[in-house]
Order: structure tokens, then C-alpha cells, then sequence
């Protein structure tokens, strides 16, 4: 059930989705990468959402062609803030050291100047680095993934977070999975699973430590 009556189209599949879905994808071709995220957000600017672009894989200016191809001007969006797009690794791992309290604060950030500055609705898509494995704090990025998905039952900006299976072993992309509601798979949206809910997930991190 729809924690709001918004549904919204993530522009790479068939599907719309309640507004606030916390979505995994796990690829492992460039093109699936690439060609899902362009059309993620130019399905936010064409039902007038906020959205948001994290990744190391893409150029502002692919976005920027892509949009002109279907007769959209970044630049314009941009001036408004409409969209954002900024190097995953500088978004999340501000000065080398990823921050779940951090980053939660920022998304709940964008969504409250979202519905301020009269969107409607809000959107996020980024690309997780495996650089996360190595720097301090990346041993909390299950915990914040979980904490996304509590943050976007109060908060509910529609998020995509897309994980490299060519870069992630195995066992790290099965608890990624584990803590995402939803996942896609073959160009689908399907119920995910391996989903444990974050409060259960959270606690078995605790009874581990």
C-alpha cells in the first residue's frame, strides 16, 4: 500500500511505483547503467519532480545531451533546481569518510526544499562505489540503507540505488539486497525476496557485534 496516493514512473520499466519506494539495482552491463539512469531522470522532469543524480560513471553533459534529444533543456531545470547531479564519491564519502547520519540529513533535506519550492514529488537515483569497502565508515552502509528506507516512510522521495555486480562481490550484493523493499530485475519491478525489514535488520546487526 501507497504511503501517499502519488504513484510515479521510473522511466526504464513499465511499472509506476508508490512515491517514496526504496528500489535496488544491481547491473552489470554499462549500458543497463546508463540507460536507466537517463531515463529516470528525464522521467522526473517530465512530471515536474525534484530530482537527484549521484554517480562516477556519468557526465553532466551525457544528461545534458540526452535531455536535448527529447527536447528538454538542463540547463534551464538546472537554474530552476530541478535537478542535481554531483560525483557519487564526493556526495557520500565527504572528506573520504562515509557518514549514514550525514547523508540521511541531506535526503531528508531534499525532500522537505522539494515540497517548499512546489515540486511534486522528489526523486533520487546514485550509484554506490566500491570504494565504500574501504574507507572509515563504509562498514555502515547496510545500516543506512536500512535508515533510508525507515527516513522514506516520513520523507518519501522515490529512490533508485544501482550497485556494479562486476565490482561487489557476491555476498556483499545479497545484503544489499536484503535491505531494499523492492528490486529490478530483467526490466521489471518485483517484490524483493531476500527483503528483511530494517528493524529486524538492525537488530541482527547489533546481536552480531
Amino acid at each position: 500500500m501507497c504511503s501517499t496516493n502519488h504513484k510515479v514512473s521510473l522511466g526504464f520499466v513499465k511499472e509506476k511505483v508508490c512515491e517514496g519506494t526504496h528500489l535496488c539495482l544491481v547491473f552489470t552491463d554499462h549500458k543497463e547503467r546508463v540507460d536507466s539512469l537517463l531515463k529516470f531522470l528525464l522521467a522526473g522532469m517530465q512530471e515536474d519532480d525534484r530530482t537527484a543524480c549521484f554517480s562516477d560513471e556519468i557526465s553532466e553533459k551525457t544528461i545534458k545531451d540526452f535531455f536535448k534529444e527529447n527536447h528538454i533543456s538542463y540547463d534551464e531545470r538546472k537554474e530552476k533546481e530541478a535537478i542535481t547531479f554531483g560525483k557519487a564519491s564526493e556526495v557520500y564519502f565527504e572528506n573520504n569518510t562515509f557518514d549514514p547520519d550525514r547523508m540521511l540529513g541531506i535526503l531528508e533535506k531534499f525532500y522537505k526544499d522539494s515540497k517548499e519550492k512546489g515540486f511534486t514529488a522528489s526523486r533520487v537515483i546514485g550509484e554506490m562505489s566500491p570504494q565504500i569497502e574501504s574507507i572509515e565508515g563504509g562498514d555502515r552502509l547496510l545500516e543506512y540503507e536500512c535508515r533510508v528506507t525507515q527516513l522514506l516512510e516520513k520523507c518519501p522521495v522515490t529512490a533508485v540505488c544501482q550497485y556494479n555486480a562486476n565490482l561487489f562481490d557476491g555476498a556483499t550484493i545479497m545484503e544489499v539486497l536484503k535491505v531494499h523493499p523492492k528490486m529490478i530485475v530483467n526490466g521489471a519491478v518485483v517484490e524483493n525476496p531476500f527483503y528483511i525489514k530494517p528493524a529486524e535488520y538492525l537488530e541482527s546487526m547489533q546481536n552480531k557485534k
